[in-house]
């Protein structure tokens, strides 16, 4: 389970540990939801013993921030009164492959799901600098929810992945590698496909790293490339991402829906008084009735 470092409270003044305080009882209370584990033996290509993610000392923001995940898991966000739709969602926080803005683009991000009466599973997966790893993780992850559908009341091809700024990279890469063999099979559930059936990327970074900021090379979009929506702001450094995945998707004949905002900056999460944090979650809303 996750550490709860004990001096997460100690640099905040007075007026802000009423909102700390609700941050930490996320925290605790994720910490009594069920947890997956994904590799039951050996972590592939990890040289670290399987531990506790470390919660950075860094709360800039009043964000959470998990680092040196060594034993990647699924954390469960189960909704009180679940839809009838059969979709599963995987939530992929952001945090430049280095640390995991877990509650921010994590919890935060499950709880409104499940408001929505959608299944949530929160990915801690590898960091820092493991993009092999964490593409080793989201694959292992989607064949585990696929693998227990009956289990989640899922329908096992309305499987999705919703990811953040380097987990919205994370969510493009399993969406265009799935027919990639990233690690060696250790048990039925690799047998599964790890094709995700639906992809939604925030404020989606590293996806522009080819030739004069094309798409990065190794996401090949196919015809069994599943439909996007894909969020973003003009003013956003990372913002070409969205674009060149967009016309990327868009020339290969891929259902994608984009919605650039001229303001919002990155990072914002879902969080008030932000108006693309206010905006995007509507138009997922709205997206996902579709799926």
């Amino acid at each position: 389970m996750m550490y709860i470092n004990r001096t997460y409270f100690s640099n905040f003044k007075p007026a802000s540990l009423t909102l700390m305080m609700l941050l930490f009882l996320s925290m605790v209370q994720a910490q009594t939801r069920d947890t997956i584990y994904l590799w039951t033996n050996t972590v592939p290509g990890e040289n670290e013993a399987k531990h506790a993610p470390v919660q950075s000392d860094n709360t800039k923001g009043n964000v959470v921030r998990l680092t040196n995940v060594t034993n990647p898991a699924l954390v469960v966000f189960k909704p009180e009164k679940q839809n009838d739709s059969g979709v599963g969602i995987i939530i992929c926080p952001g945090g430049g492959y280095d640390i995991l803005a877990i509650d921010k683009e994590g919890y935060e991000i499950a709880e409104w799901l499940n408001k929505l009466g959608y299944t949530a599973f929160v990915l801690q997966y590898r960091v820092p600098k493991k993009q092999k790893g964490a593409l080793n993780d989201i694959q292992r992850a989607i064949r585990i929810i696929r693998s227990n559908s009956l289990k989640y009341n899922l329908n096992n091809e309305k499987i999705g992945v919703l990811g953040f700024s380097a987990g919205g990279s994370l969510c493009a890469r399993a969406s265009t590698m799935f027919t990639l063999d990233t690690y060696e099979k250790s048990d039925h559930i690799d047998t599964l496909s790890s094709r995700p059936n639906f992809a939604m990327l925030i404020y989606p970074a590293y996806l522009d790293k080819g030739k004069n900021r094309n798409i990065t090379p190794e996401l090949q979009i196919t015809k069994e490339t599943p439909p996007f929506f894909i969020f973003g702001t003009a003013d956003d450094n990372y913002s070409n991402s969205t674009l060149v995945m967009t016309t990327a998707l868009r020339d290969n004949k891929i259902p994608v829906e984009l919605h650039l905002l001229p303001k919002g900056g990155h990072g914002y999460g879902k969080r008030s008084g932000n108006i693309a944090a206010e905006t995007w979650p509507n138009l997922a809303k709205e997206w996902l009735k579709k799926r």
